[in-house]
C-alpha cells in the first residue's frame, strides 16, 4: 500500500461523501479506492469511516485523522512547489475564509481570473463572519475587517474600507430623517449592530466633523453575526446601520437606502489578510495574498502606511 496514495483516497471520499465521486475526481476504479481506505483503517486498526448503501459518513477518528491528513497532503504541496518548477506554477490545495458579502460581491466574481492565471490551485473558501482558529481548523489565511491583535498570527493591511451610515426609507418614515448622530440614541431610534466576537459584545462608531467626535452604539433592535443578514436587516427597516460602501453603493443607487450624517466623518475598517506566524509561506498562499491585495486596492486603497509585519488577530 502506497500510504500517500491510501490518504489521498481517504480524503478524497470524506470531501465528496462518495467512493464513485472520490474515483472519479482521482481518475482511479471505485475498486482501488474502496481498496485503500481498507488499507489504511487496517493498519491504522481503526474504522475511519461508516458504509451503508446509500451513504459514507466519517467517524470520529475519521475525522480526527481527516484534519491531520489535510496537513501532510498540504506539506506534500509545499515541498513539490517549493522546486523550482513549483515556484513558476504553484499548485494543490489552499484553504481560506473571508468575510461572507466580500465573498459573494468581490471575491466570487473576480475568482475566475485567478483560476485562468493558477490553474492548479484547488481553493477550498470559506464564506463566514465568525472567528476562525486557523490552526485547529488548518486553514492557510484569513480576510477580516477591523484591527487584528492575535499575537499568533502575520497580518498584511490589504485595504481601508469607507464606512457611512444609513437607513431604509421605511425606516425613515416611521421614525423621521435624524439630523444629529447623537439622535440615534432617542428612545424612538434603532439601529442594527453587528456581533464580532463570540462574547457578543457591541462597540460604539465613533463618528467626526469639525474636529469633534462623538462614540455612538445606539439601540439596537438586532444584533447579528453575518454580514448579509446584517444587510438584509437594514432593507427592511430594522435600524440605522454602518456599511462599508461596496455593501451600500448599489443599494443607494436604487433608493433602498438613504445616506445619513453626511457631513460627519467615520475612520475606515481597515482590511488584513492574516495568517498563522509559524506557518511556512508556501508559493500558493504567496500567490493568492498578493492576488487579493490587488483584488482589494482596487476597491478601497489603503490611506495610510501600515507596518509591513504585523502580529493581528481577524
Amino acid at each position: 500500500m502506497d500510504r500517500f496514495d491510501a490518504m489521498q483516497a481517504f480524503a478524497r471520499v470524506v470531501e465528496t461523501g462518495s467512493f464513485t465521486k472520490a474515483a472519479e475526481t482521482l481518475h482511479l476504479s471505485k475498486t482501488t479506492v474502496t481498496q485503500l481506505v481498507q488499507q489504511l483503517e487496517a493498519r491504522l486498526r481503526v474504522r475511519l469511516l461508516n458504509r451503508t448503501t446509500r451513504q459514507v459518513n466519517v467517524t470520529p477518528d475519521g475525522a480526527a485523522y481527516y484534519e491531520r491528513v489535510l496537513r501532510v497532503l498540504a506539506d506534500m504541496d509545499d515541498a513539490e512547489t517549493s522546486l523550482s518548477g513549483g515556484l513558476s506554477s504553484p499548485r494543490g490545495r489552499l484553504r481560506v475564509d473571508v468575510p461572507s458579502p466580500f465573498a459573494s460581491m468581490i471575491l466570487v466574481p473576480a475568482l475566475p481570473n485567478f483560476h485562468a492565471k493558477y490553474p492548479d490551485i484547488q481553493l477550498y473558501l470559506g464564506a463566514s463572519d465568525r472567528v476562525v482558529d486557523l490552526i485547529d481548523e488548518n486553514v492557510d489565511c484569513v480576510v477580516r475587517g477591523g484591527e487584528v491583535t492575535n499575537l499568533s498570527l502575520v497580518a498584511r493591511h490589504a485595504a481601508d474600507l469607507p464606512l457611512a451610515v444609513y437607513a431604509a426609507p421605511s425606516y425613515l418614515e416611521r421614525t423621521g430623517h435624524p439630523n444629529h448622530p447623537s439622535e440615534l440614541e432617542l428612545p424612538h431610534h434603532r439601529t442594527v449592530s453587528f456581533s464580532w466576537s463570540r462574547t457578543r459584545r457591541l462597540f460604539p462608531h465613533t463618528i467626526r466633523r469639525d474636529g469633534k467626535s462623538i462614540d455612538v452604539l445606539g439601540r439596537p433592535a438586532l444584533v447579528v453575526d453575518d454580514g448579509h443578514a446584517y444587510l438584509a436587516a437594514g432593507l427592511a427597516g430594522m435600524g440605522a446601520l454602518w456599511l462599508p460602501s461596496y455593501m451600500a453603493q448599489a443599494h443607494v443607487a436604487r433608493g433602498e437606502l438613504i445616506p445619513l450624517f453626511t457631513d460627519w466623518h467615520i475612520d475606515p475598517m481597515p482590511m488584513y489578510v492574516a495568517f498563522p506566524q509559524n506557518r511556512h509561506v508556501s508559493a500558493k498562499l504567496r500567490v493568492f495574498i498578493d492576488w487579493i491585495v490587488a483584488l482589494m486596492a482596487q476597491h478601497a486603497p489603503v490611506v495610510s502606511r501600515p507596518p509591513l509585519h504585523m502580529d493581528t488577530d481577524p
